[in-house]
């Protein structure tokens, strides 16, 4: 195999590089990563047919400069903009800004600044460090393209009001932006990993763009747990990819997954990184979440997990960062240890948490715990429920199927 990288993949790694270095010279982010955009676009129409530039950083960026400076021209507001910056928009100079040093650590913390909702944070790291086009965000979430242009420009709208700068946030900050950027890349892998709606059970693009990502942040900062975690976690639970739909797309359990076909390099690398991160740094969520998934990739069969090591590690999470999916969770493993009339019993503290107390995993928990009790009515009616809750097609055409066996 070539080890030549596509041109989308190329692309992708230097739209944050490029970014960085138009905001950091010009200001402005949202005419850059305008500009930044359209550059790629050109390239992705360029290069295939014309091949690709000597120098593939100094050609996007002289493309995104000259954009750039196009629309700052545009009119007589914007060009008092172009004094504020000197000489650097005159015709004739030297537009090539390539990136001097990486800027992609600055472009996430800036991606996903306090003043933006989850959301907006989401479409903004996946639009301006993932190179991701809008149509191609809008697809990934079921929605129309115009509704995330809209999004995306709201989102940009906010950070320059908020007075947002490039630079990296200062040190009394700095904790609580790494805990938001974590999880946009958690949630973005997540939403890749079981799509929350369509007819696809998960988007692999999303959770492979999510790993490079998060891979990225751990080179700029090996010595944080929580994102050594968080690639841990991905690597592990990437690992079971292949194994979690049938050849008809349907949806395959943990439990009748065929392991010999688990991704053994993912499992061994997502290990390795776990175990260094709980050995030298302190505790986190990401750090246990994949804790819990190498017992389970470590065990050779469904029978041969240690679900009370699980268990145990569970108990710790729901100390350390307390919440209801986590909850749901614990409930299954707390049925495995102590039986489905334990996890029933735990189960029915959810019931009145608004957060979760409606979601179809709480009834598909529920359905499975009762089948095992022996309950097939209760069952059959909550796997029902479960699935007219959801709106991820796979996951309803498996839940049904589970009603209909009963």
């Amino acid at each position: 195999m070539s080890d030549v990288p596509t041109t989308e993949d190329l692309l992708r790694e230097l739209a944050p590089q490029v970014l960085g270095a138009l905001v950091r010279r010009y200001g402005h982010f949202d005419a850059a990563e305008d500009a930044v955009q359209d550059a790629l676009v050109a390239a992705s129409a360029q290069w295939p047919a014309q091949g690709r530039p000597d120098n593939p950083a100094a050609w996007l960026s002289t493309v995104a400069s000259r954009r750039m400076i196009d629309a700052l021209r545009g009119d007589e507001a914007r060009r008092r903009r172009e004094d504020a910056v000197g000489g650097s928009f005159e015709r004739g100079a030297n537009l090539a800004v390539v990136p001097a040093h990486d800027d992609t650590l600055t472009l996430l913390f800036l991606c996903c600044h306090p003043a933006l909702s989850s959301s907006s944070q989401l479409a903004l790291t996946l639009r301006a460090v993932g190179g991701l086009t809008t149509a191609e965000i809008a697809h990934a979430f079921l929605v129309p393209e115009s509704t995330m242009a809209q999004r995306i420009s709201r989102a940009k709208q906010s950070i320059k009001v908020a007075g947002a700068t490039f630079r990296l946030p200062p040190d009394d900050e700095r904790a609580e932006r790494l805990r938001v950027l974590l999880q946009v890349l958690y949630l973005m892998f997540n939403e890749g990993y079981t799509t929350s709606s369509g007819d696809a059970l998960q988007r692999t693009d999303l959770t492979a763009e999510a790993i490079r990502l998060t891979r990225l942040l751990h080179d700029m900062l090996p010595t944080d747990g929580e994102t050594t975690g968080l690639l841990a976690l991905m690597l592990l639970t990437d690992a079971r990819r292949d194994q979690r739909t049938g050849p008809d797309g349907a949806l395959v359990p943990l439990a009748e997954q065929d392991r010999s076909r688990w991704d053994r390099a993912l499992i061994a690398e997502g290990v390795a990184l776990v175990t260094a991160a709980l050995a030298s740094a302190p505790l986190g969520p990401y750090q246990l979440q994949a804790a819990i998934a190498a017992v389970h990739d470590e065990a050779p069969s469904p029978e041969a997990t240690d679900w009370r090591e699980i268990l145990a590690l569970y108990d710790l999470l729901d100390r350390v960062a307390p919440n209801p999916m986590a909850t749901l969770n614990r409930v299954v493993a707390v049925a495995e240890v102590h039986g489905p009339e334990a996890g029933l019993e735990l189960l029915a503290s959810l019931d009145g948490d608004g957060r979760v107390a409606g979601h179809h995993r709480v009834f598909a928990v529920r359905a499975h715990l009762l089948e095992r009790t022996g309950d097939t009515d209760g069952a059959r009616a909550a796997y029902r429920e479960a699935a007219r809750r959801t709106t991820s097609r796979p996951e309803q055409r498996h839940l049904e199927g589970r009603a209909a066996r009963l």
